[in-house]
């Protein structure tokens, strides 16, 4: 027995171990041979004989064990050495990170409004009908809904089209006063230089007891919010139709471009479109059942302002991964 001893603790690798193993103690092996000769011992030799070979038995597997261990930790380190990384190979010098535009430009508009005391409000991408239309004062086949190409699903769901689902729900499960903003993706069946199919709007509400807002408190925070924006720029608010709002405006701001002079970017005229806005519709609390408030509302594209801020020509570019491009916001 000691020349497998022997071979146990010669064994240089794991796979030559397992052969020795079935050597000795497979079917066909060393020790099944020796207890197959029991039958031409002596009866009164075969106790003995019996224990002798158990004895051996039970040392070989505790030396084949042993050496398993061994030769299992080798293989590890040497597999780990392998495998090492030499760090030195690595400059130390990476690139910092960024922001995304989009994201940037939203982190900004909502610090600006928080900072204003306004809400932060977050709603379901999947709406019903009647918080993305009916509530805002677009009943059925109403010719407003042409504006927002919409993305129908069964049963009158559909993905919103714009945040204003998110004030809906938030008036009709809260009490005046209101102040709040509702920033957050939106979907329209649109794809060229200025629409994506899905795009990032903010949407302000403020709602307070009848005669507390008037459209001077809306004219103010705008202003002041676009000068945050785009620096010391010019402010204008048009005459404009929402139907959720009455009256209502398209607010614009001088080129950021040409600083008002009219180049190819605001078609010669000085002026570029924001944002909309207005006094909330009575059709609006009547859905909701509000009774004696006034308020007013606003929204915005965040890419529109992330291109004008950043003056990237084409909307698409934004969505597109294009590293050049991305690496340039760092």
């Amino acid at each position: 027995m000691k020349e497998w001893y022997d071979k146990i603790n010669e064994a240089s690798s794991v796979n030559a171990l397992e052969e020795i193993r079935v050597a000795i103690f497979g079917k066909k092996g060393v020790l099944a041979a020796e207890f197959a000769k029991m039958k031409d011992v002596p009866n009164e030799q075969k106790g003995q004989f019996a224990k002798e070979l158990n004895k051996h038995k039970s040392a070989l597997m505790n030396e084949f064990t042993a050496r398993k261990i061994v030769l299992q930790t080798q293989e590890l380190q040497e597999a780990m050495k392998a495998e090492a990384l030499d760090v030195s190979m690595f400059s130390t010098k990476s690139s910092a990170g960024a922001l995304h535009p989009v994201m940037e430009t939203m982190d900004r508009i909502v610090e600006y409004f928080s900072s204003m005391n306004f809400a932060v409000k977050t709603g379901q991408i999947v709406e019903d009908d009647f918080h993305n239309f009916e509530a805002l004062n677009l009943p059925k086949y109403h010719p407003a809904r042409d504006m927002q190409d919409t993305f129908y699903f069964k049963d009158e769901m559909l993905l919103r089209t714009h945040t204003s689902p998110v004030q809906i729900r938030t008036m009709m499960n809260t009490q005046p006063p209101i102040r709040m903003i509702a920033p957050g993706a939106v979907f329209r069946r649109d794809y060229d230089l200025t629409h994506t199919p899905m795009f990032h709007q903010i949407e302000g509400l403020l709602v307070d007891e009848e005669g507390k807002v008037s459209f001077a408190n809306l004219k103010f925070i705008l202003e002041d919010f676009l000068k945050y924006m785009f620096g010391d720029v010019a402010v204008r608010f048009r005459p404009s139709f929402f139907p959720f709002t009455e009256p209502s405006a398209e607010v614009d701001i001088s080129c950021v471009f040409c600083e008002g002079k009219g180049c190819r970017v605001c078609s010669h005229t000085g002026w570029l479109e924001v944002l909309g806005c207005g006094i909330v519709d009575p059709n609006v609390f009547e859905a909701v059942e509000y009774k004696n408030v006034s308020g007013y509302a606003f929204g915005l594209g965040v890419e529109r302002f992330a291109m004008l801020i950043h003056q990237i020509g084409d909307l698409r570019s934004l969505f597109e991964g294009d590293i050049k491009l991305l690496e340039q916001f760092q």
